[in-house]
């Protein structure tokens, strides 16, 4: 990730495929390790690495990645939950520096404005998730990894929004 982030066009599409398949790869071995169990937990969406996609990619790039990304996801199973934590860059850019992964020191406050603003347009339109209940939830003024109201905030709007009771 170093490298995608100190030259995103030079690295953009070997970085996106890379996700693509190990992300294809993950949601098949949950799939079959789960068959007799109704709930699956996972901390992304596949189709938020077609966000992501369309951030970096173009062209003949973009092209490629889609007819494979069209391939794919006919094998992964829909959520019937997405929860999608709001926040706005400024915000993300003080957590990513807090969590202070070398890798992520080189985002650009530019980059990382994209990538929300897409995720927002993603989210706005219900097309993208159809029969798939959301839930956002606005967490610029919660600290969930340190503060403990916080988090149970986050999980009593989860069960406010949903019936998982």
């Amino acid at each position: 990730m170093s490298k995608f982030y100190s030259d995103i066009e030079r690295y953009a599409f070997q970085t996106q495929i890379f996700f693509l398949l190990s992300r294809y790869k993950q949601q098949l071995e949950l799939t079959q390790q789960d068959l007799f169990n109704q709930l699956i937990f996972s901390d992304y969406l596949f189709a938020k690495d077609r966000i992501f996609a369309h951030l970096n990619l173009s062209g003949n790039e973009l092209s490629m990645y889609e007819h494979l990304y069209e391939i794919m996801v006919k094998d992964i199973p829909r959520p019937d939950l997405i929860i999608y934590l709001q926040a706005s860059t400024e915000t993300l850019m003080k957590r990513i520096a807090l969590r202070d992964r070398p890798f992520e020191r080189k985002m650009s406050f530019e980059y990382m404005r994209r990538l929300n603003l897409a995720y927002e347009e993603f989210f706005s339109y219900p097309d993208n998730y159809k029969k798939i209940k959301l839930i956002k939830i606005k967490t610029n003024n919660l600290d969930f990894v340190g503060e403990g109201k916080d988090l149970e905030y986050i999980v009593n709007e989860i069960y406010k929004g949903d019936s998982l009771k």
